[in-house]
């Protein structure tokens, strides 16, 4: 015991005099090696998704506060489907997520409406601002560009197409080859295989810290693309850097 209360006198000492801190490792502001692929996810770190929110949010009687809902919701069923050795499209995921969030608030809303609210927009996205030109600097410094994303290979094909994408990229890639979804492991690792890159040479561009998560986790580097309302998830390995588009990325990668 008095060992004990020793050594709590030590640490408050300690703190008392700025000897202990636990301040936040500091994340670079480029990469320590120039990545030979440069994954990116679509939805939301390319693609604006106001039109969708706007449209789902009136399926669900004006309410926008339950957006951010719908979304967590989608997201964590295509982990339940994953974990549970099923697989449902992302867009039907999405639908049965609607339907749950619109039950649990007392909104009547049917499959067909579900359906509609969500995928009438889902095609039709414009890039962020900053995407275009951050892209057209990318490839003109030679990367090698390649999508990775939870959605159909039809869907991000007409996405691509909407929004004027698709000259950017060398190849497109969808988890429903696999059928197992980011951030699940196997789903980097399917990806690395198929473009022929180790993990310390490819690169993953993301909105969402659950991907980061899961790219770090897979020994990517990774950059989370911070967009209004997007955060990190604090217990997984920081993102090599942090940008706040496309545009400030390319930006850091060509020197």
């Amino acid at each position: 015991m008095k060992l004990l209360r020793r050594l709590k006198l030590l640490i408050a000492v300690s703190f008392s005099f700025g000897l202990v801190s636990f301040a936040p490792l500091a994340v670079a502001d480029q990469p320590e090696t120039r990545p030979k692929i440069i994954f990116f996810d679509v939805n939301e770190t390319l693609l604006d998704l106001d039109a969708m929110k706007s449209s789902v949010s009136e399926a669900l009687e004006g309410r926008e506060d339950l957006m951010a809902l719908w979304f967590s919701t989608m997201l964590h069923h295509s982990l339940v489907d994953t974990s549970t050795g099923q697989y449902h499209s992302f867009g039907d995921i999405g639908v049965a997520a609607l339907m749950m969030v619109a039950e649990n608030n007392n909104i009547e809303i049917t499959p067909e409406a579900a359906k509609s609210a969500i995928a009438t927009p889902l095609t039709s996205l414009p890039p962020h601002p900053d995407v275009i030109g951050g892209l057209q600097r990318l490839k003109a410094a030679g990367y090698t560009i390649v999508s990775l994303t939870n959605s159909s290979n039809a869907g991000v094909k007409a996405q691509f197409e909407f929004a004027g994408l698709t000259p950017y990229f060398d190849q497109r890639l969808s988890i429903e080859d696999i059928e197992i979804y980011k951030p699940n492991l196997a789903a980097y690792d399917w990806a690395l295989k198929k473009m022929n890159v180790e993990p310390h040479d490819a690169m993953l561009v993301a909105a969402h810290g659950w991907d980061i998560a899961g790219a770090k986790a897979a020994n990517m580097q990774a950059v989370f693309v911070a967009r209004p309302g997007k955060a990190l998830y604090p217990l997984a390995k920081e993102p090599d850097f942090i940008v706040n588009g496309i545009d400030e990325l390319a930006d850091k990668l060509i020197k």
